[in-house]
């Protein structure tokens, strides 16, 4: 299927997303801190991250900005993590580019239905401008 970078600094919390996904038939890269995922997804364009929003020295939310940032990365999609799940961190994400939010603890269902779809819109063409002729 897809493959997925998780970046989590929790190790129980990366055991699970990684049997999650595995589960899921997804191959999954790992990074424990921001500045990893940030290499690895530079070096080996995943086809979506699972960020952490709160990651030891720099947070998920600076790192997904500099991930849109970056052409190379800007069109991965990114799912915001969060063991704190209040409306003011989901706004943050959305502002720091996150394409969705999930809160922890993960639930299976919630976790391949928002992968499917975002993996799904990223494999449709960019819509074609309107030429303003008509048939």
């Amino acid at each position: 299927m897809a493959r997925i970078l998780i970046i989590e600094d929790n190790q129980a919390n990366m055991k699970l997303a990684t049997l999650l996904l595995g589960n899921g038939g997804h191959a999954v890269l790992c990074a424990v801190d921001a500045e990893t995922g940030l290499t690895l997804a530079r070096a080996d364009q995943p086809d979506l991250i699972l960020m952490d929003i709160q990651l030891p020295g720099m947070d998920g939310l600076a790192a997904t900005a500099l991930l849109k940032q970056d052409p190379a990365t800007a069109a991965i999609p990114v799912i915001a993590l969060t063991a704190m799940a209040m409306k003011a961190d989901q706004e943050k994400s959305e502002v720091a580019g996150c394409d969705a939010y999930i809160a922890k603890p993960l639930r299976y269902q919630e976790l391949y239905s928002t992968i499917d779809a975002l993996l799904a819109k990223a494999a449709q063409p960019p819509s074609a401008a309107p030429t303003g002729d008509k048939p």
